[in-house]
Parts: structure tokens; sequence; C-alpha cells
């Protein structure tokens, strides 16, 4: 699996292996956030891609601050499993929760 995390979001970079992604991503968003969540509203298949649309958010525990951000997941599959998924996200408002400034 290849994960790749957008350019200008805390964990940006690609993620080859679900330890690298657990370790480099998902343990990082449970540790350093409160109430972090991806909220889908919407899915678009074509053929072996799909595209999931939502928003994220949370509080960055550091500074206390809250965000709402959208994001779209393009995700690539083979024999029903993401081999490869792109994060787009506005990295600007994640950025915001991150500073202690405004």
């Amino acid at each position: 699996m290849e994960w790749t995390e957008a350019e200008g979001f805390p964990y940006a970079g690609t993620y080859v292996g679900v330890d690298a992604l657990m370790q480099g991503v998902f343990k990082r968003l449970g540790s350093e956030w409160t109430g972090y969540h991806a909220d889908v509203h919407s899915f678009i298949a074509d053929g072996d891609r799909v595209a999931a649309f939502g928003v994220y958010s949370g509080t960055y525990k550091a500074t206390g601050k809250s965000m709402t951000a959208p994001f779209a997941h393009l995700s690539e599959l083979r024999d029903g499993k993401i081999i490869r998924m792109r994060q787009y996200v506005d990295t600007v408002l994640v950025a915001r929760a991150l500073t202690s400034t405004h």
C-alpha cells in the first residue's frame, strides 16, 4: 500500500506499507488531536478508482484550536483493497489549528 498525505498537511509525505501508515499518520492523529474525524459525505467510483469527499474536524491538543477542512481522497483498488491513496485537503485550514497565533 502507498498512502500520500498532501503537501502542507502536518503528516505530508508518502507512506509505504501498513506499519509506516499507522506510525506516521494514524497513531499521530490519535495522540495529537482530540475528536479527530474524517466524515465522508460522497463517493464517486470509476472502475478501480474511488474518490471520497468529506470534511475533517478535530481539536489540536497542543494549541487547543479546532478546525474543519474539506478533503478528497482518491484511492486505487485491487482485489477490493486499497493499494494507493492520495489526499487532497485545504491545508491552510488545518495549519491554523497547529499555530498558537492567528
